[in-house]
């Protein structure tokens, strides 16, 4: 109230997402895009793939990919998803969606496995799904590199930023990420 008084009405801030594509074995940022709070991830995961380089043949996701925009972008281009059903998913029956069959065995194999937490934890280590979690880290990394806000107001100039803040991230990548090894003893 303080603050509306003295300086008049507040400006409703709005926040941006920033969505990235990592590589799991490099940890390099491919692509990254800067988005309105509003816009849907998997919409957005969705119009990212076509611009995937051709050498990626596997994305991982969270339960927000798994909408049928993420798996029809996926299959046109031949990619394998790796995304955990939502609980309570229900199979698909319609024929004329072909990819929606990932999604079906995922739903089928989990359900095969006993269809609870732990049916759903086996799943994730199946299928390799823990890959899923060097994103974050990557996101981690960028934010405590580059911090959680842009210099830039506008939308535009906040994505040159944010490509920018990409390229030098992938710079300091290449130059410090630690060399593991395993040791027996």
């Amino acid at each position: 109230e303080w603050k509306v008084r003295q300086h008049g009405k507040a400006k409703r801030r709005t926040w941006r997402k920033i969505h990235l594509s990592v590589c799991p074995d490099s940890h390099e940022i491919i692509l990254s895009e800067l988005t309105l709070s509003n816009k849907a991830d998997d919409l957005v995961a969705s119009q990212m793939i076509p611009k995937l380089p051709k050498s990626v043949k596997t994305t991982y996701g969270d339960g927000a990919y798994d909408r049928q925009a993420f798996y029809r972008s996926s299959y046109v281009r031949g990619i394998d998803p790796v995304v955990p059903p939502r609980r309570g998913g229900r199979l698909s029956h319609e024929t004329d969606k072909p990819w929606m069959k990932k999604r079906n065995d995922n739903l089928k194999v989990i359900q095969g496995l006993g269809g609870d937490d732990e049916a759903r934890q086996l799943w994730k280590k199946l299928s390799g799904y823990h890959r899923r979690s060097l994103a974050e880290t990557a996101m981690y990394r960028f934010k405590r590199s580059f911090g959680g806000d842009f210099r830039s107001r506008k939308l535009e100039y906040q994505r040159v930023e944010l490509y920018a803040k990409s390229l030098a991230m992938n710079k300091m990548t290449a130059l410090g990420m630690p060399q593991g090894q395993w040791v027996l003893t």
